[in-house]
């Protein structure tokens, strides 16, 4: 059975709400991914493997430094 949290990893970026001010619709729009946000002070970004990692590389490309 596959370990949660390696799944996980693979699917959600975890990062301050802050982060993505500027960058949220354009990475809506260019990934097939969705922002969950709580009271704005974290944000899930959730989404298949694929995705998840190009979106990541866009996030770095544009100076966001992923945990």
């Amino acid at each position: 059975m596959p370990d949660p949290v390696k799944l996980r990893d693979s699917t959600e970026i975890v990062l301050p709400c802050a982060s993505l001010d500027g960058l949220r619709e354009e990475l809506e729009s260019q990934f097939t991914v969705t922002v969950f946000s709580r009271k704005n002070a974290r944000c899930r970004i959730i989404g298949s493997p694929v995705e998840i990692k190009a979106a990541s590389e866009y996030l770095s490309r544009h100076g966001i430094t992923l945990p």
